[in-house]
């Protein structure tokens, strides 16, 4: 079976993103499964960089297709030239393409293509559809004006989450419900994976420790981009109430967060903040940190949070991120993303070195046994079947 996963970045050496990581996993473990699997993507690297060699290269058994911006990432989009042209000259055998995320230019130009071939299109919404998030405006507009176009050719739409799952099939019952054929399309829940074992084998606490003059305090690390909705400005002065020699290391991309953290920063100098933080840079501070916190909404299921359980850290996170099965399994605690309620739980997990170190056994056990890619592959591929065989 040969699968075409189509997203706008696929960089995963520059960890551009969470949703990027979870292509690039569910492809290496769709590829170890014995499927083909080509990604058909841009050639954005960053926001502002490209990648460069070969746009047609085998990438650790994945096939990698990247088609040129005309600019990169203008408005948050890409702006893929040729990206249909490509996608037809793939098609010949493929037996089920694949959307991540709904509203992008990509699922726009591809999608038509697939379906004048008989080709069924599922789409993995990532937490994206909810307009509770950021971009309201923007993805209301688009959806009256152009998610119909792709929403009516959908064979299937998996969420991360039961909610996710829920809401999407709540979005795309609204967006067909002029042509009354909603009930054609599937819905299943899937979450994302992690390959626990590549987190084993983390690089010593020293290298990041000393980078940023951490010393041995106990280290509380968020990762993830600098957006109101990640509650990061809420996790700092959360941290600010805590006494004690602990330090809050805060890495990820500015998007918008970063005058309101350097101010909190500049009023209490154990709060760090790296910017962005690269593959193995990310390796690095995991490694380092005691703790992970990700007071977020809307998340859909972060990768950041799984690599974290993957690597032995306890999590700190409220109920936005979906992972309820952290805290059943005693590797995290879910609190609501507020100061008081937050501050409470740093002072008990940065209190107690021996609980951190029984979630940290547990998570490790809950990574490799609840979220592992092999078993996320093979319910991906039970719904591939499933569309195939109804075509």
């Amino acid at each position: 079976m040969h699968i075409l996963h189509l997203t706008p970045y696929y960089s995963p050496a520059y960890a551009f993103g969470g949703v990027v990581r979870a292509v690039e996993g569910l492809a290496r473990a769709q590829v170890a499964r014995g499927l083909r699997v080509t990604v058909l993507t841009t050639d954005a690297l960053t926001p502002s960089t490209r990648c460069e060699g070969a746009r047609n290269r085998d990438e650790d058994g994945v096939r990698v297709v990247r088609i040129p911006n005309l600019f990169l990432r203008r408005f948050n989009l890409s702006t893929p030239l040729g990206m249909r042209r490509a996608a037809a000259e793939l098609m010949g055998d493929v037996a089920v393409v694949h959307l991540h995320e709904l509203r992008t230019l990509e699922a726009l130009l591809v999608t038509p293509e697939a379906a004048q071939r008989g080709i069924p299109v599922v789409l993995s919404p990532h937490g994206t559809l909810t307009t509770a998030t950021g971009r309201g405006t923007l993805k209301r507009v688009w959806d009256a004006a152009l998610s119909p176009r792709v929403v009516r050719h959908l064979a299937a739409v998996v969420g991360l989450n039961a909610d996710e799952t829920h809401e999407a099939e709540s979005f795309i019952r609204r967006m067909m419900e002029h042509r009354g054929d909603a009930q054609g399309v599937r819905f299943a829940t899937i979450p994302n994976g992690i390959d626990a074992a590549s987190f084993s084998h983390l690089p010593g606490r020293t290298r990041f420790r000393e980078a940023w003059a951490l010393g041995d305090a106990p280290v509380v690390l968020f990762l993830g981009r600098l957006h109101a909705r990640k509650g990061v400005d809420v996790l700092a002065r959360a941290f600010s109430q805590v006494t004690g020699e602990a330090r809050l290391v805060i890495a990820g991309p500015d998007e918008g967060m970063m005058p309101t953290l350097r101010a909190l920063a500049a009023a209490d100098p154990r709060i760090v903040l790296t910017g962005f933080l690269d593959g193995a840079a990310r390796l690095d501070a995991l490694a380092a940190a005691d703790v992970f916190a990700l007071p977020a909404t809307g998340e859909g299921m972060s990768m950041a949070a799984l690599e974290a359980l993957a690597a032995g850290l306890p999590l700190l996170l409220s109920p936005g991120c979906y992972l309820p099965e952290a805290e059943a399994a005693g590797a995290g605690l879910i609190v609501t993303p507020e100061v008081a309620p937050l501050a409470a739980a740093l002072r008990s997990l940065l209190g107690d070195a021996a609980q951190r170190e029984r979630m940290a056994a547990a998570g490790r056990t809950l990574a490799r046994e609840r979220f592992a890619w092999s078993s996320v592959a093979a319910a991906w591929e039970d719904v591939y079947r499933q569309v195939v065989n109804v075509g």
